[in-house]
């Protein structure tokens, strides 16, 4: 699969999370597009853990299987087997309403291709998951203003159209969009991918403190070694497997490999 995917998730729980608690956890979960000779298997019996208040990046050579992964722990894919807990939620015992309302209120995306309305400003595209929620129009452009503020807009283009914002520009509208209901987790498809370096710092040092929270959880897929720095774990993915999770540079580590 192509594009960028941002996903948040929020979730309410009578227990307070600790920050070694795992958001996700997946066993040997596997999905494969297509029958017979045209199968491919995207996904080989992946083990991922990641753990709440933690920035994991996902790398690997494109078609490793990076995107359906994502797209699995965000309920936009349903996987075929294996076990897979997102925030204590498994989708495959939810019905299809219930995934809607849960992503609806708890999960954020940032794709790849950016996916914004073309007739919406960009606060107006910020707003929209505010809007899906029930939040009023003023107060949701309100918050709107303030996430993109955030990631260096200025007044004239928080009331742009995309067609009017270069591409860096509306990837940052992409990820105020993922961010503006305050989700406890975020998952990014190439985040970065069209931004310039400071930008893209920008956005990670967002991404940071977002994920500061111990009652929250971001992943990361990116090819951008320019923004490991910013990872808590990094989990290295090849032929629809987790190989192995490493720290990132400069934190003096030993890979651990998957079994």
């Amino acid at each position: 699969m192509s594009g960028h995917v941002v996903i948040f998730i929020t979730v309410e729980s009578l227990v307070e999370p600790t920050k070694n608690q795992a958001a996700v956890s997946c066993r040997g979960v596997t999905k494969t597009y297509g029958q017979g000779n045209a199968a491919v298997q995207a996904l080989r019996g992946v083990d991922l853990e990641v753990r709440m208040g933690e920035l994991l990046m996902l790398v690997g050579p494109s078609g490793c299987g990076k995107t359906t992964l994502i797209s699995v722990l965000a309920g936009l894919l349903q996987r075929d087997g294996g076990d897979c807990s997102v925030l204590n939620h498994d989708y495959k015992q939810m019905l299809l309403n219930e995934t809607t309302r849960f992503r609806g209120r708890n999960i954020g995306f940032v794709f790849q291709t950016f996916d914004l309305i073309p007739a919406l400003t960009a606060a107006e595209n910020v707003a929209t998951p505010l809007l899906i929620n029930g939040v009023k129009r003023r107060a949701a452009l309100e918050q709107a203003s303030v996430v993109l503020k955030k990631v260096g807009f200025d007044d004239r283009m928080i009331r742009s159209l995309p067609a009017d914002l270069s591409g860096g520009q509306q990837q940052r509208v992409a990820f105020a969009r993922a961010m503006v209901h305050d989700p406890r987790m975020i998952v990014c498809d190439e985040p970065t991918s069209a931004l310039d370096s400071e930008s893209g710092h920008m956005v990670m040092n967002l991404m940071r403190q977002f994920a500061l929270g111990k009652d929250r959880v971001l992943v990361v897929v990116t090819h951008d070694d320019r923004i490991f720095e910013f990872a808590d774990r990094i989990a290295r993915m090849e032929d629809g497997r987790i190989t192995r999770i490493e720290n990132p540079p400069g934190r003096g580590n030993e890979p651990q490999k998957n079994p």
